[in-house]
């Protein structure tokens, strides 16, 4: 009777071992790695006033190029992210927050939204006037968001088994510098492309730290500015879709439009006349492009990059009574709290060799620098008006220290900003480390 059930035993547990075996056998390998990538037209019709800051927006009548959103998803392990560029000045993170609630199947905190800044794009942040009333078209920002989440929703149905490489060097060339300090700027893109495992190019994305206003806003043109001409450079080169995401650009890191042929309007202080054209735009476009795709072109292909990603919500005191007023009038309802306090979410994502960490603003470089030096990544990536756009970053030591500051400590949130900032991307950085 023993020996009878032991059989049954035996045999029971041979059918479910073949059952097992059978069910194996037929499953799919899980990719090693996974990318998809998509795009969205946002130039509005008919056009809209262009806006290079706080302040009446400026009326066009023509455009050059087409406003665009692009959504670059990659996925590893179960962890995936989906890293968003937009044509605008700044993107903030009440709308951000809109566009997330409309990818449902992806958790809020790994989509990174940022802008690349042109000055020549409507605003979505709704300014109050100082009229009772506001700046900017909420139909417009409205539909902005919805496109937002259509690249991002598209990205991910288009997700697809593809491998990755990484670099980072010297963009060389008249390109960008530093209007208040030339040499202070820094001249490094990150570059990252992915493909399919059959060679098909699905994204190539630059991270540089510019300003995107060759034209700006008072040409009465509507236009993604050296941006565009980037990205039709580099889709023609390269093939899929490119991605532009903006650096530590703040104070000032503009585009090289400077007239250096001609005699400088101030010899002492260095101050030259610029070429505010279309071909200008093309020029460095085109350049930062070349150079991107030069950076790139050595680096080796990776099967199986790692995809991780950290973030934490960081707390800034809004000192700065505008910038609160911003906060309280605009009709998008900012989160805030009696404190005069706002919140945002910061990310660090390990991607390959690559880290790349979000700065809810306009950083000035001096930060962008010290950062990258503590991050642990072969190549470090700073995405610049990520998740919000607070206006300028600065530390404390630098905050109205000498006259050409005023303008970008009075466009701030306060002298905290950057310290804050920074020690809260520091704790990121050596918290990831531990993981």
């Amino acid at each position: 009777m023993v020996q009878m059930c032991s059989c049954r035993v035996v045999s029971r547990l041979a059918v479910i071992c073949f059952a097992l075996c059978t069910a194996l056998s037929g499953a799919q390998p899980q990719p090693a790695f996974e990318a998809g990538a998509a795009k969205r037209i946002i130039t509005p019709d008919p056009l809209l006033p262009v806006t290079g800051g706080m302040g009446t927006p400026s009326p066009v009548t023509s455009k050059q190029g087409e406003l665009t959103v692009r959504a670059l998803a990659v996925r590893s392990g179960g962890e995936t992210v989906a890293i968003v560029s937009v044509d605008v000045i700044g993107f903030p993170s009440v709308l951000g927050d809109r566009a997330r609630a409309l990818v449902p199947r992806l958790a809020s905190e790994r989509i990174l939204i940022g802008a690349t800044h042109t000055h020549s794009a409507p605003d979505c942040y709704g300014f109050p006037d100082g009229k009772g009333g506001y700046t900017g078209s909420l139909e417009y920002m409205k539909f902005v968001t919805a496109q937002i989440a259509a690249a991002v929703n598209e990205a991910l149905d288009r997700m697809r088994p593809a491998e990755l490489r990484i670099a980072s060097g010297e963009a060389k060339g008249k390109i960008a510098y530093n209007y208040y300090a030339p040499d202070l700027y820094d001249r490094r893109a990150g570059v990252l492309q992915v493909r399919n495992l059959d060679g098909q190019p699905i994204a190539t994305l630059v991270n540089y730290a510019i300003h995107p206003e060759v034209l700006g806003s008072g040409q009465g043109i509507l236009s993604p500015d050296l941006v565009g001409p980037l990205y039709d450079r580099i889709e023609a080169s390269a093939g899929g879709i490119a991605i532009f995401m903006n650096g530590a650009q703040g104070g000032m890191v503009t585009a090289d439009n400077r007239n250096l042929d001609q005699p400088p309007r101030d010899a002492l202080r260095a101050y030259w006349s610029d070429s505010r054209t279309w071909a200008e735009c093309e020029r460095i476009g085109r350049l930062l492009a070349d150079e991107s795709l030069r950076i790139i072109g050595p680096a080796a292909w990776l099967r199986s990059p790692a995809v991780k990603n950290h973030s934490t919500m960081v707390r800034f005191p809004v000192e700065n009574d505008v910038m609160w007023q911003v906060v309280q009038l605009s009709p998008l309802k900012y989160p805030s709290r009696a404190d005069r306090t706002i919140e945002v979410r910061i990310n660090l994502v390990d991607l390959g060799n690559a880290q790349i960490l979000s700065i809810p603003g306009e950083a000035l470089p001096n930060i962008g620098f010290y950062l990258k030096r503590k991050m642990r990544g072969e190549h470090n990536f700073l995405f610049g008006l990520t998740n919000d756009a607070f206006g300028y970053i600065l530390t404390r030591v630098d905050f109205n220290s000498f006259p050409r500051y005023q303008y970008i400590s009075r466009v701030s949130l306060g002298e905290m900003t950057g310290e804050i900032y920074i020690r809260s991307a520091l704790d990121l950085i050596n918290a990831a480390a531990k993981k």
